[in-house]
């Protein structure tokens, strides 16, 4: 397949090759910083950089909204957002440098739209194009391939698809919030789903059916017969890194968990996800 026969906006995957060496890989969605929001919370951004950075295994991919970008007709405090949004989209290159090469992939949020939508220009673009991370503003399908010996056969990685979009709308309750990413994972195939947004860890395994192509003789019916077998889906709804006041505690929303949830595909025995938070 060729570019050429690729729409624009079209769903693609990206595929990243990992270290074989690796037992387990830990994946870490970063969303919702919202630089320079007066409750921004630079602690748990330096804790999740640095451990990214000193984690052999980790790999991160970037969510949207890692700027306010808060503009005159937004819901944002226009006045009280510490820097323009160039400033904030320069910071955050400036921060995550260090930790480019395991940045994965990079979709857009609501807060850059504002300004894409008055201007034309997508601070999400610029940060993907500083960093040299793949970018697709929609949302991102990721092969993401590592270790060995899968199926106990040498030379074979195993293999997880994850699909992550920044996510939409409004919602009050958790499950309100939760059922999103599990309308999401119903219309792509994935093992792992994350959506941001809602400022709301939550995470749910999900179980689906899966035929196995491979057929044998049923040598009581003599009819070809196969197996159908369980397979494991998670679906992530990721956390923001704001402390709770201003807009949110005026609007009647709920605190927001700062803890960013850790995503672990496992590299030996039989393929499996968790998450921990």
């Amino acid at each position: 397949m060729t570019d050429e026969n690729i729409v624009q906006g079209e769903l693609i995957y990206y595929a990243h090759q990992l270290s074989p060496k690796f037992k387990e890989l830990i994946l870490i969605p970063i969303s919702d910083i919202h630089k320079d929001n007066p409750l921004f919370s630079l602690h748990h951004v330096n804790r999740t950089i640095q451990f990214i950075g000193d984690t052999k295994n980790a790999v991160g991919v970037f969510n949207g909204d890692l700027c306010e970008a808060a503009i005159r007709s937004s819901k944002g405090e226009i006045y009280k957002q510490k820097t323009t949004p160039q400033d904030q989209r320069d910071w955050v290159i400036e921060k995550f440098t260090p930790i480019k090469h395991k940045i994965l992939g990079m979709t857009t949020g609501n807060h850059e739209m504002r300004i894409y939508n008055e201007t034309g220009v997508d601070l999400s673009k610029d940060i993907a194009k500083a960093l040299g991370i793949p970018y697709r503003p929609e949302g991102m399908m990721l092969k993401l391939s590592f270790g060995d010996y899968n199926n106990y056969t040498k030379g074979s990685p195993y293999t997880y698809w994850t699909y992550f979009t920044h996510g939409y709308g409004g919602a009050r309750t958790k499950a309100a919030k939760a059922v999103k990413v599990e309308r999401l994972s119903a219309w792509i195939h994935a093992d792992c789903y994350i959506m941001s947004h809602d400022h709301v860890v939550n995470v749910a395994p999900d179980v689906y059916l899966m035929p196995d192509p491979r057929t044998h003789l049923d040598e009581k019916t003599g009819f070809q017969v196969g197996k159908v077998t369980a397979k494991r889906k998670m679906l992530v709804k990721s956390n923001a890194y704001l402390k709770w006041g201003g807009y949110s505690e005026m609007g009647g929303f709920p605190p927001v968990d700062l803890e960013t949830p850790i995503i672990k595909l496992q590299g030996t025995g039989k393929p499996r996800i968790k998450v921990e938070i």
